[in-house]
């Protein structure tokens, strides 16, 4: 039986949920979703709030969450696409427009990854304040597997170059 890797996600949202409700519960909900069928959530750190990248006019909630998980990176994606569709994501469409729910992989205990439909690190992850600042909260210590910084010393260089 093989060890269960380790996977830092970064969630968003910034439309209202029929059912859950405003984007800060949506991404509770997602979260509670991904524990109960993608694997065991061992961190979550905080919301925030975020100002738009791209055509969205609406602020973002934004979250990450650390998960235990016998999925393989391939896999673990197909279900976070799975359930960014429950909850009502569309493929296609505008890039960066406003959405319910995006979770995207940021980092993953096997070190790097990369195929046609998925690279791990996520290529933007440290020019992204609302992905480094929750990601600060759970996982300081985790270093990038390309640069070589924690996401501590990420997340401060973010924020020495006003990004």
């Amino acid at each position: 039986m093989s060890e269960p890797h380790r996977y830092l996600i970064a969630l968003g949202g910034n439309v209202r949920h029929h059912r859950y409700g405003p984007p800060e519960s949506v991404l509770v909900a997602a979260t509670e979703a991904i524990d109960d069928g993608m694997g065991k959530v061992v961190a979550r750190s905080t919301v925030i709030r975020s100002a738009p990248v791209g055509p969205s006019a609406r602020r973002y909630a934004n979250s990450a969450i650390l998960v235990e998980s016998k999925l393989e990176p391939r896999e673990m994606l197909a279900g976070l696409k799975r359930l960014e569709a429950d909850f009502g994501r569309r493929s296609g469409g505008r890039r960066w427009s406003a959405r319910t729910l995006d979770c995207d992989i940021v980092l993953w205990s096997g070190g790097t990854w990369g195929d046609d439909d998925l690279v791990i690190p996520h290529p933007l992850f440290r020019e992204r304040g609302f992905v480094l600042r929750p990601a600060a909260d759970i996982a300081a210590q985790w270093r990038d597997p390309l640069s070589g910084r924690t996401i501590q010393q990420l997340l401060f260089r973010n924020r020495h170059q006003g990004a």
